[in-house]
């Protein structure tokens, strides 16, 4: 193995501003990949000769690639090195999107967006917030570091419906990978000028059984959910076939609970491992101690949701658009930009605003916010309406949204103190990802299935988006009343 990238503790290292562009710069294209498919799902279903679910599937297991690995990678950056797993997860990325480029079939650009993608984000972005930490040490500089990276996250995930788009419509879809790999290098060459001052330590174990327990877990659960838009929620609408062999009779219990059941009790295993590995005192993929702080359960599942119904949001309107409207790709790109602008806006605002208000009274305002937008669109869109009636809900939703998703971060890693950093910063990102996932499953699926019906099935999406948002919104009053920044503690 090359371990050459990480030289030994005290060496030279690179200024923190030669650092600070290609961790923004990382933390941009991943963002940008995750939001830019949702406006070519018909131009990639029409030249691949798939259907829509197919590209459903493509975009859910990519999130889902980067839930499931997302606490891996933390763990092996402290094995393998920082900047190593960096540039790998680069190398891994940029291959998956040339290959997703030049993908014939379906299957192909799984392989190449889906696994490659999702596994090289898994990778770089844990390296990117550590190097961060060490190339910027005092508080003040690291908080500005931070917030540029997040920022440049932020607006890879905003403008990537439209720069998507644009792509799309002037070359084609496969364009849309290749810029993403030419990105990619050009951070690989930035990358050089990072030079790692290396771990000083013992290098703790990795391990393999709870990363293959947990993301087997989670493919079930996800994959079942994708199984209803073809066989139905409930009872098999066809059989389900493995091989040559009818496994599901048409009528029978739907694949969907059979796949959720497996994954549900692969995730159980999972947490008895770790549980068993504490007490043999060896080091678990992620420690039981994590789920145990209240406050950050509950911020957990605000992160979750606020992701589930920003990108299910994101995909029913784009397969919407495409499949009942007949919009292009840039159409549906210019058509999402509302809630990209409302994003934009309330992220620029969100540090004056928590240096006024409590964090969970920004949680709480923003899903109140985002239940109002997604109730804009149920009311106002029809398939004879105009395309501006999309403009006010989109708007409310990426504002509500952008409001909180800070907020929640924050939530979460403050219940932890700084020794517990890496691992809940881990499990706050794959939560997210896990929610993004979940999001194009759920509500995708209940689009995709309906859409002979026209109007009904976006309707019905946003029905269950709605629910999810007001379950997020009940998590959110249930957060503690955390104190502003500077005020007298909060008196119970």
């Amino acid at each position: 193995m090359d371990t050459t990238a990480d030289p030994a503790p005290g060496t030279a290292t690179a200024t923190p501003q030669g650092v600070l562009l290609p961790l923004a710069l990382a933390q941009f294209i991943c963002s940008y990949a995750a939001s830019n498919m949702n406006v070519a799902i018909t131009n990639i279903a029409t030249d691949l000769g798939t259907t829509v679910s197919g590209v459903q599937t493509t975009i859910a297991v990519f999130t889902l690639t980067m839930a499931a690995l997302m606490i891996p990678g933390s763990k092996l950056t402290d094995i393998l090195g920082r900047t190593y797993l960096f540039r790998r997860g680069l190398l891994v990325y940029g291959v998956g999107a040339l290959v997703a480029a030049a993908a014939p079939g379906l299957g192909i650009l799984i392989l190449g967006y889906s696994l490659l993608e999702g596994i090289g984000t898994a990778l770089l972005i844990p390296p990117v917030y550590i190097l961060a930490t060490v190339f910027f040490p005092d508080l003040t500089s690291r908080a500005r570091a931070f917030g540029a990276i997040s920022a440049a996250g932020g607006v890879g995930a905003a403008a990537g419906p439209l720069v998507g788009g644009i792509i799309t419509t002037a070359i084609s879809w496969r364009a849309a990978f290749v810029v993403q790999a030419l990105v990619v290098g050009i951070i690989i060459i930035q990358s050089r000028k990072i030079v790692d001052p290396g771990v000083q330590g013992e290098k703790p174990g990795f391990d393999i059984v709870g990363t293959i327990l947990s993301a087997a877990g989670l493919f079930f659960v996800v994959v079942g959910i994708l199984q209803a838009s073809t066989y139905g929620w409930f009872k098999a609408s066809q059989d389900f076939v493995i091989g040559s062999t009818v496994v599901i009779p048409e009528g029978g219990i739907s694949p969907v609970w059979v796949f959720v059941f497996i994954g549900a009790i692969l995730l159980i295993w999972f947490f008895w491992h770790i549980r068993s590995m504490e007490r043999a005192g060896k080091e678990p993929l992620l420690h039981t101690r994590m789920f145990k702080n209240r406050t950050s359960n509950l911020g957990l599942i605000t992160q979750n949701i606020q992701w589930l119904v920003l990108l299910g949001l994101s995909f029913v309107v784009s397969v919407y658009v495409q499949t009942v409207r007949g919009y292009s790709a840039i159409e549906t790109g210019l058509i999402l930009t509302p809630a990209t602008i409302g994003i934009l806006l309330s992220s620029m605002a969100a540090g004056r605003l928590a240096r006024k208000y409590s964090q969970a009274t920004l949680i709480r305002a923003g899903f109140i916010v985002t239940v109002a937008g997604v109730f804009l669109l149920l009311l106002l869109v029809r398939e004879t309406s105009n395309v501006f009636t999309f403009v006010p809900g989109l708007f409310l939703v990426g504002l509500g949204v952008g409001v909180m998703l800070t907020s929640s971060v924050t939530v979460v890693q403050s219940s932890f103190p700084e020794e517990d950093q890496g691992e809940i910063s881990g499990l706050s990102r794959s939560v997210s990802n896990l929610g993004s996932s979940l999001g194009v499953a759920i509500a995708g699926t209940v689009i995709v299935s309906s859409l002979v019906e026209g109007n009904l099935g976006y309707a019905l999406a946003l029905v269950v988006l709605a629910v999810f948002a007001l379950v997020g919104l009940a998590a959110a009053f249930m957060l503690p009343a955390t104190p502003v920044p500077g005020a007298p503690p909060v008196r119970r």
